[in-house]
């Protein structure tokens, strides 16, 4: 995670100024403004970056790399967006690709490096992983016939067991499959510790940094990881994937594609006509980020965004942690605040099914989810398969009266 120090620290937008640029916020039930912790599963979306949208598709809508004017139109918007994607992740342009989300292009990644293994090689991932940064690589098990380890969570502290994550490593090891952070939990895991791990063993890195992205300001270089994997609807944009890959092993990859397209990285991870609204979208994600704050370079501006948001977000998971520890029946699971983690939390509530809690929320004007949001193994370990956990998030646009108003509600619920 990329940090940076200033001896003139730029400003930053305040909660009211960035709320004011999210129509959604306007919504009401029964008279109440809406309180969105859907943020795990997906934020909402400022006016600038529907506009942006909105302007390409009635300005300028065409296919790629043909001579007349709304097509190079659209090579330059594509341009634009790589370049933008590349300044969030502290990467190069070439070095990052677009795709219909974050599971498609890891299982597009995992075929192209999966064709060079097989038995005898291995791949690590862990339980606290969201699904699409599991079933991708024990596909290659079925289909390579490679073996897969699996690195154990510790349910009573909702972080990973790095003593077995060492011993899980050998000579054998050909991927370290690892998530930045629990789109469950709101885990924070250790990714440049992984990624030394994974390289002192002769192995890749791969890192699903799609709930992490919202709440941290990501350096690949700082991570030092090979592959990373984000989804700009987790941070203000549309449902669109990004891949990074450094840029020697987009060249090499074995990927399916059509003969006739471009052989170049990063568009040979790219397959058939692309979203491009939607890469107009994650481009227009990241200058609204970069945008609340004050100064010349994007990079710089994102970096005081994030740093500033990171201090909000650990003042609103905080308040929301303590308010549902005092309520008698409530149940927390993950790290608690004193621990580097996002500002999401999961809890239950005794003798109520997650999706009541959730729906008598929702009647208040608070939307949480319930669940257990693809991360499928980290619930069942757990213990709550059968009903899922209930998750709020807080997003950039999220109060503190919102967060009293949730805790509130619960503790209503709790009572019933």
């Amino acid at each position: 995670m990329h940090s940076t120090t200033s001896l003139s620290p730029k400003p930053v937008a305040s909660v009211e100024a960035i709320r004011a640029r999210f129509p959604a916020l306007q919504r009401e039930q029964r008279h109440e403004p809406v309180a969105y912790f859907d943020g795990p599963g997906g934020t909402q979306v400022p006016r600038d970056v529907v506009e942006a949208m909105s302007d390409y598709l009635y300005n300028h809508n065409a296919n790629t790399h043909w001579a007349y004017p709304t097509s190079q139109e659209t090579d330059l918007a594509i341009a634009r967006s790589r370049i933008a994607l590349a300044d969030f992740l502290v990467a190069q342009p070439v070095e990052i690709a677009f795709g219909a989300n974050m599971t498609t292009l890891t299982f597009h990644l995992a075929r192209a490096l999966g064709s060079k293994w097989g038995p005898g090689d291995e791949i690590v991932i862990t339980e606290l992983d969201h699904h699409a940064n599991q079933a991708p690589w024990t596909r290659l098990a079925a289909e390579r016939g490679v073996t897969v380890r699996v690195v154990p969570l510790e349910p009573e502290s909702g972080q990973l067991d790095w003593k077995a994550f060492a011993a899980t490593l050998n000579p054998h090891t050909r991927l370290v499959a690892i998530g930045g952070a629990s789109n469950a939990l709101g885990t924070i895991n250790d990714i440049p510790q992984a990624s030394r791990l994974a390289h002192a063993a002769g192995g890749l890195i791969f890192v699903d940094a799609v709930h992490l992205a919202a709440h941290a300001r990501l350096d690949v270089s700082e991570l030092d990881c090979d592959f990373l994997a984000c989804s700009a609807y987790k941070f203000y944009g549309p449902h669109i994937g990004i891949l990074y890959g450094r840029h020697e092993l987009l060249q090499e990859l074995d990927v399916p594609k059509l003969a006739p397209a471009p052989n170049e990285p990063p568009e040979r991870m790219e397959t058939g006509t692309q979203n491009h609204e939607g890469i107009v979208g994650a481009g227009a994600a990241v200058e609204f980020l970069a945008s609340l704050a004050a100064g010349k370079r994007r990079g710089d501006r994102l970096d005081a965004s994030f740093r500033e948001l990171h201090g909000r977000g650990q003042a609103l998971v905080v308040q929301l942690w303590e308010g549902l520890h005092r309520i008698a029946g409530v149940q927390l699971y993950g790290p608690s605040p004193e621990y580097n983690r996002t500002p999401t939390v999961s809890f239950t509530v005794a003798g109520k099914s997650a999706e009541s809690v959730a729906t008598a929320l929702a009647e208040q004007g608070i939307f949480v989810s319930h669940g257990d949001f693809y991360a499928t193994t980290v619930v069942a370990r757990l213990g709550q398969e059968s009903d899922g956990l209930v998750r709020a998030g807080c997003a950039c646009y999220t109060t503190e009266d919102e967060v009293s108003r949730l805790v509130a509600g619960v503790r209503e619920i709790a009572r019933g």
